[in-house]
């Protein structure tokens, strides 16, 4: 039996014929250069997330410090308050208490606005902290293995969609 009459044979030689042709139009180069620039999305999209956590940190840390900061000087207006009370101890009654009510309210009042812009921006920077959370999530599930078992399951699949 003559080795050109078999079928085995133009099989292979189709197929070397394929992969010839895939080299000579230069599909390898294409598809190892869309890789390497998915590859430098990724990385670029990590280190994204990565800096942006940071900065989500930073302002975290900025915020507390600002509503310690404001229970502080709450604080102190309190005790500035009670202080400026008592100097006043020798004035009559009624002008004691009419200053007294008067300072307590203002103080009431600012720390009513300090309260509430510390609760504000606490929740901005919860807000901030959730998304550089979920972001480092993602950067985190996606494994440099499971990066390429995706690629490699790509080019399996192109593989047998060309067959």
């Amino acid at each position: 039996m003559h080795i050109l009459a078999t079928p085995e044979f133009w099989v292979a030689a189709s197929f070397f014929l394929f992969l010839a042709a895939l080299v000579y139009f230069g599909l390898h180069k294409k598809l190892a250069t869309a890789l390497d620039a998915r590859a430098a999305v990724i990385a670029k999209e990590l280190e994204d997330a990565r800096r942006l956590k940071e900065e989500a940190e930073k302002v975290l840390a900025d915020y507390r410090r600002r509503q310690s900061e404001a229970v502080d000087e709450a604080k102190d207006i309190v005790a500035l308050a009670a202080k400026e009370a008592a100097g006043f101890a020798e004035e009559t009654r009624r002008s004691m208490k009419e200053q007294f009510e008067r300072r307590m309210r203002l103080a009431e009042e600012k720390i009513g606005r300090a309260e509430e812009d510390a609760v504000r921006e606490v929740r901005s920077a919860a807000v901030d902290a959730a998304v550089a959370a979920a972001e480092g999530l993602i950067s985190r599930k996606l494994t440099p293995d499971l990066a390429k078992k995706l690629v490699a399951d790509g080019i399996d699949s192109v593989k047998t969609k060309l067959n």
